[in-house]
C-alpha cells in the first residue's frame, strides 16, 4: 500500500533564509513537490530543494489546489510554503477546506511573523509594563474588506502597540484613521520595508510624520507600519516583575 505524507503548510519567515524553523527546514529538504509564493519567498530558501517547485504566484486557487492534491495522490510529500506565518493573512483556510473535503491529512509549520521581524528590526519589545500589554495585528481595508468593527479609527481607541500590515501604500489614509481614533499626533510610528532582507529600511517617526518620510522614501508595499509608545526612544523606565528582586515566584524568594 502506498505511503502518505500530510500536506505540510510551512511559515517560511519574513524573508531572511535562517528564521526559518528546523522543523520547516526539514520538511524542504524533504519535499517531493514545493509549492511556494514566489512574489514573497526568497530564492535562496529554495537552495538544495530537490522537489519539483512550482511558484503560486500566478496562480489561482484551483491551479494550486490541482498541484497539491495531483501530488500527494501520487504519494509525494507535499509542502506548501507560504512567506511569514501562515496563520497571518496567509489565505490556507480556504486550502485546508479543499483538502478536508478530499480527505487529505495536513499540518501546519509556524514560521516568524514580519510582525515578529518588525518589533526585532526596531530593537523594541512590544509589551512594556504600563506602557502597552496589548499587540494588535491587523490591516486598513482596501481591497480586502475589514469588518466595520475593526476599523483603524476603533482599534486605535485602546492606544495598543499597533502592527499594520498591508497598509503602507495608503499611509495617509492609515495615519488619519489613526487620529481620529485616539492616537496623539506625537505618538511613535515607524515603516519597516522588507523586514530581514537585505534591502531592509527602516524609517522613524510620529504620527505627525510618517507619511511624508514614506513618501519621500517611495515605498509603496512591502512594509510594515508600527505604531505606540513602545516605540519611544526612551521608554518609561517602568521594570517587570519578573526580574524584580523583590517579587517571589515559583522558582524565586523574594530578597528581605
Amino acid at each position: 500500500m502506498m505511503e502518505r505524507f500530510p500536506v505540510s503548510f510551512v511559515g517560511a519567515g519574513p524573508g531572511d533564509p535562517e528564521l526559518i524553523t528546523v522543523k520547516g527546514q526539514r520538511l524542504l529538504r524533504e519535499a517531493d513537490c514545493l509549492v511556494y509564493t514566489g512574489s514573497l519567498v526568497p530564492e535562496v530558501l529554495l537552495a538544495g530543494v530537490t522537489a519539483t517547485v512550482h511558484n503560486s504566484a500566478g496562480l489561482n486557487l484551483d491551479e494550486v489546489m490541482a498541484l497539491v492534491t495531483t501530488a500527494w495522490q501520487q504519494g509525494q510529500r507535499v509542502v506548501r510554503l507560504h512567506t511569514g506565518d501562515p496563520s497571518i493573512y496567509g489565505a490556507i483556510n480556504e486550502q485546508i477546506a479543499r483538502l478536508m473535503a478530499a480527505g487529505i491529512p495536513f499540518q501546519v509549520v509556524p514560521g516568524v511573523s514580519s510582525a515578529l521581524a518588525t518589533a526585532a528590526a526596531l530593537g523594541t519589545e512590544l509589551t512594556l509594563p504600563e506602557v502597552s500589554q496589548t499587540v494588535i495585528i491587523t490591516r486598513r481595508a482596501g481591497r480586502t474588506p475589514v469588518p466595520e468593527k475593526e476599523s483603524l479609527s476603533s482599534l486605535a481607541s485602546h492606544g495598543a502597540t499597533m502592527l499594520i500590515l498591508l497598509s503602507v501604500g495608503m499611509i495617509a489614509e492609515v495615519v488619519a484613521e489613526l487620529l481620529s481614533g485616539g492616537y496623539q499626533a506625537e505618538t511613535p510610528a515607524a515603516v519597516v520595508e522588507k523586514v530581514s532582507w537585505p534591502e531592509e529600511r527602516i524609517l522613524r517617526g510620529t504620527l505627525a510624520t510618517i507619511a511624508d518620510q514614506v513618501r519621500e522614501a517611495g515605498i509603496t508595499k512591502t512594509a510594515i507600519i508600527a505604531v505606540g509608545e513602545v516605540l519611544a526612544s526612551c521608554p518609561p523606565p517602568v521594570l517587570s516583575k519578573l526580574y524584580d528582586r523583590h517579587f517571589a515566584h515559583g522558582f524565586r524568594d523574594a530578597a528581605q
